[in-house]
């Protein structure tokens, strides 16, 4: 198996975009992480990130993706959509499953907008249509943290806005602890990948959406809000929307049966 996890890189433009791919198997599925992926890529993390997908690796191929390295300051989320799309293309990737978590899925959904022909079926999980009060809220808020540079509290912020109560209450002592390997030499990536958050909305072209579409939510998301899947179930035509009861943002890492719902729609 070793040789089916690849770390890679690939050019866009005048820069790169890391990605990793596991697996052999002729289904290509195309992950894209949430606003993290501005503060520490994918590079050299495939055997890092390699296990939840270990039991599909047979019948898939799936690479996940990060932002490009270099962007520019007006860099939109539609901007990373057709970036990500170049980069498909240049790896060979013609089709695939497309799955964005959070901000990833602001991605996935301009993806299947604006190049509806690279997507086989989509998955948006705890993601938003826009920005909305929730989520500016929570956005800007990250944006002063890193501008003052603590980056403590900053991750201990996202961590209250992302896990259950019960989650907390076990893992909050390291918190800390993990800051201090996350803190990158700039935050110029994240500001980035913020700000284009702040300017995101698309609810007025969810109904141009023709992939069948599956949509995860948490039912108490501190993030994007707990009316945005609502939103994206009620736009997007052939969607379907499962709420996970007691979790919120970070339901992709509290729920175990969260990667079996998604291949298991992919494999419908």
């Amino acid at each position: 198996m070793g040789k089916n996890i690849v770390n890679g890189c690939v050019e866009i433009g005048d820069t790169e975009m890391y990605y990793v791919f596991f697996g052999k198997g002729s289904r290509k599925m195309v992950m894209l992480p949430g606003l993290s992926d501005g503060l520490t890529t994918v590079k050299g993390k495939a055997r890092l990130l390699v296990g939840p997908y270990k039991k599909y690796l047979k019948d898939y191929t799936i690479y996940m993706f990060s932002r490009k390295n270099k962007m520019p300051e007006d860099y939109s989320i539609q901007d990373m959509a057709d970036d990500q799309v170049t980069a498909m293309k240049k790896l060979g990737i013609d089709k695939a499953y497309v799955c964005g978590v959070s901000q990833g899925g602001m991605i996935a959904q301009c993806i299947a907008l604006n190049h509806p022909e690279v997507v086989e079926k989509l998955v948006l999980a705890v993601t938003a249509p826009s920005v909305n009060n929730v989520s500016y809220d929570a956005v800007s808020g990250w944006i002063k943290m890193a501008d003052s540079g603590n980056h403590t509290e900053l991750m201990i912020d996202t961590a209250d806005k992302m896990y259950s109560d019960r989650y907390l209450a076990k893992n909050r002592k390291f918190f800390p602890i993990m800051a201090k390997f996350t803190k990158p030499s700039s935050y110029e990536r994240f500001y980035r990948n913020a700000n284009a958050i702040l300017k995101f909305d698309v609810r007025d072209r969810l109904s141009e959406i023709t992939a069948n579409t599956y949509i995860i939510a948490g039912e108490d998301d501190k993030t994007v809000g707990n009316d945005a899947a609502g939103e994206l179930k009620d736009g997007i035509p052939n969607s379907e929307l499962y709420v996970y009861e007691g979790l919120g943002h970070g339901a992709f890492e509290e729920a175990k049966d969260f990667y079996d719902r998604i291949f298991t729609f992919c494999g419908r």
